[in-house]
């Protein structure tokens, strides 16, 4: 099948949409993806295209910076809080028009819409084709992080929308268990598809883990509710390093400043995959943390926790529902509650005390917890596609 996919992100750091666009190559379908502002220089994987719509609105220009990670001012952070939802909205709508001015030159079978932000232009796109079409959505969308102002009206016209549509599509697929719940019990869906942020097997590169933890890596973006104000209160009483690698925001950085120097915690660029993976390796401790503060949240089963099942390594995590469950089901590492920093220093010393016994047992998940699980759903949803009538 000829897969059209759409995905308002810049394609080049998303792992999730590339590696479900490799795996249906691999599986003999074509697939194209438009993303949003794909840097000029990005090289796709062999056997997938992929091409870029940009986007704009009256408050940024198509190519100009974002505002988000910039020094603010107190009124320039009022402002920004009041207006980025008209923002986004414009700049989503402004995408989503050039996307389907391109897709609309293309041969498709299918289109896979990744996101809410995609799944207007996705399922208008299949009807015009008379074609079926495929929702992604990779968080609970109504419930995901929001650090801007209140929108009730915005809010109820898009539950109305995503339930309207995702019921349309051909099938639904989301990132976990937890989310694939709500939303069956939210818009009454039968067709949802859990495909999980996982990882392919490491290859064996002849490394070894540490015969004890060296020190303790959170590997991910470096921003608000993401419990790293507890990372930095914690720190004082763990006996081990820590530090944050991953894109930061600089309005985060600057008010943690003091707490990042006194603590000697170690603030790094972000890094390829593999260069995550063997510094996860080296030290051997990975922090997997979320706030409680979003119901996405606590549904979430981020893509940080599945990185340490690649890298072998046990986890220190947020005692979020979705996320604690799986720690504790198959032992992966300890739990902490959220915003006690001295419950995390006792997790610390809780996976010290235990640690062969974790190591073993993240490399007795990894297969279940691993992409070739994954890969397995999603071919299955599009071998049900290919066997439809008319297909």
């Amino acid at each position: 099948m000829r897969v059209l996919m759409l995905v308002a992100t810049s394609v080049a750091t998303d792992t999730r949409v590339l590696r479900e666009a490799q795996t249906l190559v691999d599986a003999g379908h074509e697939v194209h993806v438009i993303g949003k502002d794909v840097p000029a220089d990005f090289v796709s994987p062999q056997g997938i295209t992929v091409s870029s719509a940009g986007a704009s609105s009256v408050f940024r220009p198509a190519g100009t910076p974002s505002a988000t990670g910039r020094q603010l001012s107190a009124p320039q952070r009022a402002a920004r809080w009041a207006l980025l939802p008209q923002h986004r909205n414009q700049a989503f709508r402004s995408w989503a028009q050039a996307a389907g001015i391109d897709a609309r030159a293309r041969a498709f079978d299918v289109v896979h819409a990744h996101d809410f932000t995609a799944l207007e232009i996705g399922a208008a796109l299949a009807g015009e084709r008379g074609v079926p079409y495929v929702y992604d959505t990779h968080e609970l969308w109504l419930g995901r992080q929001r650090q801007y102002r209140p929108t009730p009206v915005q809010d109820r016209h898009e539950a109305a929308t995503e339930k309207r549509l995702g019921s349309g599509a051909a099938a639904v697929i989301t990132v976990g268990d937890g989310v694939a719940a709500a939303l069956r019990v939210r818009y009454g869906w039968t067709h949802v598809v859990v495909v999980r942020n996982s990882f392919p097997p490491r290859v064996d590169d002849g490394s070894t883990l540490p015969e004890a933890p060296s020190g303790l890596v959170y590997a991910g973006r470096v921003d608000a509710h993401r419990e790293l104000e507890t990372v930095l209160g914690a720190a004082p009483m763990v006996d081990l390093p820590i530090t944050l690698v991953g894109p930061a925001d600089d309005v985060w950085v600057g008010r943690n400043a003091a707490a990042l120097a006194a603590t000697g915690t170690a603030l790094e660029a972000a890094l390829p995959v593999d260069e995550v993976t063997a510094l996860l390796r080296r030290n051997g401790l990975a922090l997997v943390t979320h706030s409680d503060r979003f119901e996405s949240h606590l549904l979430a089963l981020p893509n940080k926790l599945f990185h340490a099942v690649h890298a072998g390594v046990p986890v220190i995590a947020t005692d979020v529902p979705e996320l604690a469950a799986v720690v504790r089901e198959h032992d992966l590492g300890e739990t902490y509650r959220p915003g006690d920093p001295r419950g995390l220093a006792a997790a610390v010393g809780r996976a010290l005390d235990r640690y062969p016994g974790l190591v073993a047992s993240v490399a007795a998940s990894a297969e279940e917890l691993s992409w070739p699980a994954d890969a397995a759903a999603l071919r299955g949803v599009y071998e049900r596609l290919a066997a439809r009538p008319g297909s």
